[in-house]
């Protein structure tokens, strides 16, 4: 009865030692996605439409994401302050934008936007927008214009 208990743990250690071997590989894993995912570049612009002005500030990743905030100041309504994410496709970067209208309001909205590169700068664009289990997206194949868009982007010195 005793060597087979010594029999057993002989041939449990093979199996422990693989499992702590997939997880160091687990490990691993992450810290090449972190090491993928650290910024690149930082690049920061300013639109100004009339009185209303928008300040945007994005962060290129390593693995093509981009990420950063978004900051319109309508001179009527208030301010819309958030975060955005997503990437280029081409010449046009696509995100999601999240964010709060005005200081009191606590209400977190979330709507696409698609930026056009051009000569330097960003250009907001105009699209249809359907919502469909909470989540907001472009219209497939409808247009976005860019011709319409109120805002387009000139580079800026970055504040932070």
């Amino acid at each position: 009865m005793k060597n087979t208990s010594l029999y057993l743990a002989i041939a449990a250690l093979p199996l422990l030692f693989s499992c702590n071997q997939s997880s160091n590989k687990g490990s691993e894993l992450k810290d090449s996605l972190a090491m993928a995912d650290t910024m690149t570049h930082k690049q920061c612009y300013v639109a100004i439409d009339g009185k209303d002005t928008a300040d945007l500030s994005i962060k290129t990743m390593n693995s093509g994401k981009v990420k950063g905030k978004l900051v319109i100041n309508y001179a009527e309504k208030g301010k819309n302050d958030g975060e955005i994410a997503g990437a280029y496709s081409g010449d046009t970067l696509f995100v999601d934008y999240t964010f709060k209208i005005g200081n009191e309001n606590k209400t977190i909205y979330k709507n696409p936007l698609a930026f056009l590169s051009k000569d330097g700068k960003l250009i907001l664009g105009v699209g249809q927008i359907e919502t469909t289990l909470g989540r907001s997206y472009f219209v497939k194949g409808k247009p976005i214009s860019f011709d319409k868009g109120r805002f387009t982007f000139a580079p800026a010195d970055c504040k932070e």
